[in-house]
Parts: C-alpha cells; sequence; structure tokens
C-alpha cells in the first residue's frame, strides 16, 4: 500500500512536470512518456483537476472526436518552487516606501552585480558557447527556473519553465530587465541574447535566444 501511494505520488509530479515543461499535452501524449495507459494518466489528471491544479479543453483534430488537452493552471504555480514570493513582494514594497525609486533600482542593481559574480565563479572553466549556456541553464534550474539547454538552426535556447520570482518580478520589472543584461554579460561578447518568450507577457514560459557572432 506505502509503496502505491509513493509510485501514484511520483506519477502525479512526473505529470506536472511534464506540463510544466513542455505545456499542453493529451492524456495520451504523457501516458507514452511514462509508459502506463492513458487511462492511468486520466485518474491523476482528473484528481488534479478537482485540486483546481489542472484544466482542459477540447480541440477539434480533422473529422475525428475533439481530442482533450490538459494544461497547468495558475493556481499550479503553488506546487513548484516560489522562492518565498510573498516575503520577496513585501520587502520589495517596503524598499520602494523607504528609499524610493531609485534607491530600489540601487538594490537591484547591487544584488545583479552579486548574481553576476557567482555566475561567473561558476562558469570559469566553460571554454565554448556551449559550455556557457548549459552551465547556466543547470546553475538557473538550481535556482529553480527548471531551465534546459536547446540548439536549433538559428543557435541557442535558453529556457525557463517556471520562475520562482514571478510575484517579485511583476511588482518590480526591473528584477527582468537586470537578469536579461546579466545573461549578455555571462554568455559573453562572441553572442547576442535577446529574449523571445516571457511569462509576464503571458507567455507560458521565458525563452532566451542565444545567437553566435
Amino acid at each position: 500500500m506505502v509503496k502505491n501511494s509513493t509510485d501514484n505520488t511520483a506519477r502525479r509530479n512526473m505529470v506536472l512536470d511534464s506540463l510544466k515543461r513542455k505545456g499542453p499535452q493529451s492524456a495520451h501524449d504523457l501516458a507514452e512518456q511514462f509508459d502506463v495507459t492513458p487511462m492511468a494518466v486520466r485518474l491523476h489528471l482528473y484528481d488534479m483537476e478537482k485540486e483546481g491544479l489542472v484544466a482542459s479543453e477540447n480541440r477539434s483534430v480533422g473529422r475525428g472526436r475533439p481530442l482533450k488537452i490538459w494544461n497547468l493552471t495558475e493556481d499550479a504555480n503553488r506546487v513548484f518552487p516560489d522562492a518565498h514570493q510573498t516575503l520577496a513582494v513585501d520587502l520589495i514594497g517596503t524598499m520602494n516606501k523607504l528609499f524610493g525609486n531609485q534607491g530600489l533600482d540601487k538594490i537591484i542593481e547591487a544584488h545583479g552585480a552579486r548574481q553576476k559574480s557567482d555566475y561567473f565563479s561558476r562558469l570559469k572553466d566553460t571554454t565554448s558557447l556551449e559550455d556557457r549556456v548549459k552551465a547556466l541553464a543547470k546553475i538557473r534550474t538550481d535556482e529553480g527556473y527548471m531551465a534546459e539547454a536547446l540548439q536549433d538552426a538559428s543557435g541557442w535556447l535558453l529556457i525557463e519553465n517556471h520562475c520562482p520570482i514571478c510575484s517579485a518580478a511583476k511588482a518590480c520589472a526591473g528584477l527582468c530587465k537586470n537578469e536579461l543584461e546579466i545573461f549578455q554579460e555571462i554568455i559573453g561578447p562572441d553572442a547576442i541574447v535577446t529574449r523571445e518568450d516571457h511569462i509576464l507577457a503571458g507567455a507560458r514560459r521565458c525563452t532566451y535566444r542565444i545567437i553566435e557572432l
């Protein structure tokens, strides 16, 4: 009984993780990933739907029956790392009242400088653009961003499937602007870093395009 409960929890977490990383999917798509039956996946999805973690929509596929596609709800963010967002938002509001916008900007700048120094230290042994992008993805994953480095015909993509500081970033847009600048410095002058998708703009994830010069 304990083993079954553990297995169910693990599979449930895998479903959540896959929906977070890959976006909307059918029960059949999810079942293929985990080598289980679609019905086994649906049981988890129905339970999570009752909890408000997932929702579904019917999509027309040819002339057949509509396909039920599952996606995470906004409430699902509570099951992923949040980096103490309530505390962070409160602190940002307090600092803004005490020091004003300029003071808050200086605090963000100082935070960015510490973050950049840490990143440079951890990437000091990388020798190629590929090494730097993959190492940066590992660092960001360690920080809760569920990041991955992918290569396509145009170059590299740094994809962050989760934002553990989303609420704080909404309260202080400078945090996101600061991160993009840090990524550019970390990647170096031999490549250009641009943001293609942005969670705060309504995208499912943040995506950074890295093109070698």
